[in-house]
């Protein structure tokens, strides 16, 4: 069956192919689920996989999280041998700076990741400068330290999991807007696309931040609000050392990461609620890159050098705990969601696809319990808080 045919009928829809839907129909497919189909509205990673700065760290302060990072990691430095394609996974190192009051908090989240298997250390502030030369540390007490993280392409993700569960038997319909889920009772019955409707007693959404209005359609009121969010691009100085490590860097609330050994993606902590995710500026503008990169530079003081190539602009799904939903829509069976990823989806990808995949075919997240991302959960006035979370832990 062609690309541009949908099937009448499956076992199981997902809608949307990025990151999350591909990670999703790869492991189906893995287990050996049958009759699966994968819609998009544009194409495979699309959306905001295709626009992911992707880094790949372990730093959470919630276990849970922490614990998807790490399978996932595990995926990503054995990319060839569990989905088929060389992968694009570059080990830099990474480093998580708190801000100074936060060091007891950042000594209790190592010792936790330390019991869960991170491999991940305190340094201090000479440790640091030996390295990064580049950086000024000057404030710096702690930082935490993983010498096994770095980033990936979150493009290239999406489309080697899918090529991959393409081969095993997944459909793929692009171009065909998923525009209602059809119900029958309290029961998914499938979807109403705009190339026809698509039978089906599964229905999973992984569809970021446009998911709320698809739920809405069924009464469902999901917590995601789309949030803008701006990035730079930068050529690095001669004089700059390149290939360094990744960084979420309270000092300056920036991000940054090598891309490649000649070029330096810096990103914000903070973004503008609300935007709409099918209309929002496709171009950074050169006053937030100019005054973000400043930032940056009270850490790199040899980024002032740096030529500014690009911008790339993207949307998050934010929760209002900043953690996803996974799981089964209250009062209607059958249907999931996948979403509300709060702009940290990518590094946890491989783990997720695993643990919904689990969820869609046992019942139950096996491999690690997800109950506590369950959609109803703020309804349930019980939304995810760590033990020790940082004040800019959403970012």
């Amino acid at each position: 069956m062609s690309e541009k045919m949908l099937p009448k009928a499956a076992d199981i829809v997902i809608i949307g192919a990025g990151v999350m839907g591909a990670s999703i129909a790869f492991h189906l497919a893995k287990r050996g689920a049958k009759r699966i189909v994968i819609l998009d509205k544009d194409h495979v990673a699309h959306g905001g996989s295709g626009r992911s700065s992707a880094l790949i760290r372990m730093h959470y302060s919630y276990p849970a999280e922490v614990k998807l990072a790490l399978i996932s990691l595990r995926m990503f430095e054995n990319w060839k041998e569990i989905v088929g394609t060389q992968g694009d996974f570059r080990k830099t190192g990474f480093v998580r700076i708190v801000a100074p009051h936060e060091i007891e908090l950042l000594k209790r989240n190592v010792a936790m990741q330390k019991e869960l298997g991170v491999n991940v250390e305190l340094i201090d502030r000479q440790e640091l400068q030996g390295l990064e030369p580049d950086w000024k540390v000057d404030e710096i007490e702690l930082a935490a330290y993983e010498p096994d993280s770095g980033y990936g392409d979150g493009a290239g993700v999406a489309n080697d999991f899918l090529e991959r569960a393409r081969e095993m038997g997944v459909h793929y319909s692009s171009r065909n807007q998923a525009i209602a889920f059809r119900l029958k009772g309290e029961h998914v019955s499938g979807v109403t696309t705009e190339h026809g409707d698509i039978d089906a007693p599964m229905v999973v959404a992984a569809t970021g931040p446009w998911s709320k209005p698809l739920f809405q359609y069924v009464g469902y009121e999901l917590p995601i609000e789309a949030e803008f969010h701006q990035v730079a691009i930068l050529r690095n100085p001669p004089n700059m050392k390149g290939n360094g490590c990744a960084c979420i860097d309270s000092g300056t609330e920036t991000y940054f990461r090598p891309d490649a050994h000649d070029k330096f993606l810096v990103g914000d902590f903070w973004g503008e609620r609300p935007v709409n995710p099918d209309n929002f500026p496709q171009r950074a503008t050169d006053a937030s890159l100019e005054e973000m990169i400043e930032r940056t530079c009270r850490r790199i003081p040899k980024l002032e050098n740096a030529e500014v190539m690009r911008g790339v602009t993207g949307v998050y799904d934010m929760t209002p705990d900043s953690r996803p939903l996974l799981g089964e829509i209250p009062g209607i069976n059958g249907l999931y969601v996948c979403a509300g990823f709060s702009g940290m989806g990518f590094k946890i990808s491989p783990a997720i696809g695993l643990v919904m995949s689990e969820l869609l075919l046992d019942g139950y997240g096996k491999t690690l319990d997800i109950r506590a991302f369950r959609p109803s959960r703020f309804a349930e006035n019980q939304p995810i808080k760590a033990e020790y979370e940082y004040a800019d832990d959403a970012y």
